[in-house]
């Protein structure tokens, strides 16, 4: 059952469950078949909701989905492993259960790293690849941002249980530390998507799920890192808030193109924290209007 999403009553999106890798993956659809594809991926602890006012601004323009990650909301099932590689294969399955041509795959925090590993383990399915607000396992400057002691959840979320026992039925409150420290001011995520994402990683499996994903940081590294000398042509654009913490923006758009990414573009959200999806959605959209070169006057409001 889909864990309520805030878009859940709007009749513009549609809802579905899409198999994928054995697994059903809850899937957010909004505008008309045609119109250029575009594919999120959230990150964590967000759910496909994150992205629904983005979709709302792009709906007119282009044929938008939102999924799920296995485990999260929706997508009950969680995969044995939190790789991005293997992520990355749910991810193709779910577009080509959908028989979706010409992608323009996007993914923020976790969802970034995914698109990432998509990006070197099926270098010629994309149209066009955007990653936001991330830092990618084996990909500069991450050797520096894991081990800047304000990031402490990443090796906190490794240790096997203690995280799911701490934070079970309390997920509200532990969200919420990471949303008003990250977000450019405490209100960028607002109540009812933090209620929505609390719901999202109620089952014990969810959590499990999203805290999988920094377990499988090492082996991130490790795959990233094997493939750093093989060249991809898709067209990538970078996104970072003006103010979320790390490091400045070329500094990432360097690493990704020593990692192989031979066409990329970088550009600053104004006023966004980490959480730009939520933060600034109507900058999100005209960021990604430009990128896929959309008519911009037909923005909805």
């Amino acid at each position: 059952m889909t864990s309520a999403p805030s878009g859940a009553a709007d009749k513009a999106f549609r809802h579905r469950q899409v198999p994928a890798e054995g697994v059903s993956i809850h899937v957010v659809e909004a505008g008309t078949s045609g119109a250029p594809v575009v594919m999120f991926v959230h990150g964590w602890p967000e759910s496909s909701a994150a992205f629904e006012r983005v979709m709302r601004l792009l709906r007119d323009r282009a044929h938008v989905f939102a999924l799920d990650l296995p485990g999260i909301g929706g997508s009950t099932a969680a995969p044995r492993t939190g790789d991005k590689r293997t992520l990355a294969r749910y991810v193709r399955g779910v577009i080509g259960a959908l028989a979706l041509e010409r992608v323009t795959l996007v993914g923020h925090d976790v969802g970034g790293q995914i698109v990432y590993a998509f990006l070197h383990a099926f270098p010629t399915d994309l149209q066009r690849a955007v990653i936001m607000n991330v830092a990618v396992p084996g990909v500069a400057p991450w050797t520096e941002i894991k081990r800047n002691p304000a990031i402490w959840h990443f090796a906190f979320h490794t240790i096997p249980d203690l995280p799911e026992t701490l934070v079970s039925g309390r997920q509200a409150t532990y969200f919420a530390y990471f949303f008003d420290r990250l977000s450019a001011s405490p209100a960028g995520v607002s109540a009812g998507a933090r209620e929505t994402y609390a719901a999202a990683y109620s089952r014990p499996e969810a959590l499990r799920a999203g805290f999988d994903w920094y377990r499988a940081f090492p082996e991130d590294e490790r795959n990233n890192i094997a493939v750093e000398r093989q060249t991809v042509d898709t067209p990538v654009l970078y996104l970072r808030g003006s103010r979320d913490p790390g490091l400045g923006l070329d500094r990432y758009l360097e690493g990704l193109r020593h990692g192989g990414l031979r066409d990329v573009q970088g550009a600053e959200i104004a006023d966004s924290g980490h959480f730009a999806p939520d933060e600034q959605p109507e900058a999100v959209a005209a960021a990604l209007a430009r990128f896929l070169g959309l008519d911009s006057t037909a923005a909805r409001s």
